[in-house]
Order: structure tokens, then sequence, then C-alpha cells
């Protein structure tokens, strides 16, 4: 799993059955610098500026339930995030 921030939002014509009512998000990995933003199937309705979850690969794909040709999927949308301190303290 992966920590995301949603930052956009995708508009695309139907090209595959399995996508029909499927929402996508453009996110990009949490402390990430330099790397590019990525699509991700919308499982839970996620909104722009939100921090999210996503899984990636046959996760993702079971993840969808109809065998849809993705390879990430937001699967929460995180409230509060709270880590240890360098150290350990």
């Amino acid at each position: 799993m992966q920590i995301c921030k949603v930052i956009g939002h995708i508009w695309s014509t139907k090209k595959e059955a399995s996508l029909e009512g499927l929402k996508f998000m453009v996110v990009r990995e949490k402390d990430a610098a330099g790397r590019s933003p990525f699509v991700a199937a919308d499982l839970v309705g996620a909104g722009e500026g939100e921090d999210v979850l996503v899984v990636s690969g046959s996760t993702a794909r079971c993840a969808v339930r109809n065998n849809a040709p993705i390879d990430a999927a937001i699967v929460g949308i995180i409230d509060t995030c709270e880590t240890e301190k360098a150290g350990g303290k």
C-alpha cells in the first residue's frame, strides 16, 4: 500500500466495458519528490486534496472485483496518520 494525495480527476470515454461506472483520480505518492503522478480507480469516493491509501497490481484488480484492466485503486481515505518520531521517541 502507498499513501498518496489526490491531485486531480480524469474524464475519459469508455474504452473497456469492465471500466463502466468507475471514477478515476490522479494521485501522487506522498513525500515522493520528483515522482510522476499516476491514475488510480477511486473505490471510496475520494476528493481532490485528500490523503488516500492506494493498492497496486493484482491487489488493485481484486479490489475492483470485475477483473478490470487497472494498475492502481484507492481503497481508503486517511483521516489522520500518526508515526513515531526518529529514534523511536
